[in-house]
């Protein structure tokens, strides 16, 4: 069968009315912020007290994109007869968002919680060296990170929890027997302490 003369126009000409009766979703940014989903890959955030310098996010970054420097320090012993020990400071953390393509694979393979992702896209500069992060800075977008989700209600209590609770519970009993106890040198009530006498 042959086609209708005109037949892809009188389409088009149909989808442009379809859409001109139908009601605008434009949003005016920046006077009207978007709504974000929870999970948006904005910025990453840095907490920094969590990063022991394993580089195993600056070797699985795709792009090379994280700059890591650090120096050693050696731990005295905490107990006498014990072994120095020595640990990783952080000296630099910096991500260039010039050449990040936010594929989160930093954030994934942080075994100890450094990274996180933060909704916030606001950070365009008119210099692309300015896009380099250092860490002061992604310091600054944790506290733009979003609460984690609540946890199903019907879930089991994680192990490391209940073992913080049972232990709390033992010191604030053990703190409370102690407070019960009277200290040397007290007398109950109705007692006399010794060299007192008695009415006579």
């Amino acid at each position: 069968m042959a086609p209708i003369p005109g037949a892809g126009l009188a389409k088009g000409l149909a989808v442009t009315l379809r859409t001109m009766t139908r009601k605008t979703v434009t949003q005016q940014y920046p006077d009207v912020q978007p709504e974000l989903p929870p999970r948006t890959r904005g910025v990453i955030g840095l907490f920094e007290e969590n990063c022991t310098v394993c580089m195993l996010c600056a070797r699985e970054c795709p792009d090379w994109c994280i700059y890591i420097d650090s120096h050693k320090e050696t731990v005295p012993a905490a107990v006498e007869g014990g072994r120095e020990r020595s640990r990783n400071v952080l000296d630099r953390f910096a991500i260039d968002f010039a050449l990040c393509m936010y594929c989160g694979i930093c954030i994934e393979v942080c075994p100890f919680d450094a990274l996180f992702w933060s909704p916030e896209f606001e950070y365009a500069e008119t210099d692309i060296h300015e896009l380099t992060h250092e860490r002061d800075r992604l310091r600054e977008w944790m506290w733009t990170v979003p609460a984690p989700p609540a946890l199903d209600p019907a879930a089991e209590e994680p192990k490391e929890l209940a073992a913080a609770r049972k232990a709390a519970d033992k010191l604030a009993a053990a703190q409370a027997a102690a407070e019960e106890e009277p200290t040397p040198g007290e007398s109950t009530a109705g007692e006399s302490t010794p060299g007192e006498e008695g009415p006579a």
